[in-house]
């Protein structure tokens, strides 16, 4: 009875496989007769590997100059977008230490304030003193 199962479940996977293989079989040859192939033919026997060689040099030369000229693009872009980030830190900067300035002459005048009032209250003091 076991192996009658297992004869049973392999089966069914065997005919599901099928199944799936023959739809995958149909479309690729649905595909494949979708598909038209233009053949060209040469039926020169000399081949002059001189300029093949040239071709594909001009080509590879070509693809050169164009990943060039994109590395080029790419790399100015961003020295530009540096040059913004620079010069707007620039000014970040610049009002930091305006900022900075402002407040080391608010904390002296407020030293010098803080001195005024303790002499103040050393002759108040010094008042209260000779009044006793």
């Amino acid at each position: 009875v076991e192996l009658q199962a297992k004869l049973d479940s392999l089966t069914d996977e065997v005919n599901f496989l099928r199944c799936l293989y023959e739809a995958e079989l149909n479309q690729m040859q649905q595909t494949v007769s979708d598909t038209s192939v233009v053949l060209q033919m040469d039926n020169n026997r000399n081949l002059d590997l001189n300029s093949i060689i040239a071709e594909v040099k001009a080509q590879y030369e070509d693809i050169a100059q164009k990943s060039r000229a994109e590395a080029e693009s790419w790399y100015q872009g961003k020295y530009e977008e540096l040059q913004v980030s620079a010069g707007r830190h620039g000014d970040n900067l610049r009002d930091t230490k305006a900022e900075i300035a402002e407040l080391n002459r608010a904390i002296q005048r407020m030293r010098a304030e803080i001195e005024n009032v303790k002499k103040q209250c050393e002759r108040l003091q010094a008042s209260i003193a000779k009044l006793r």
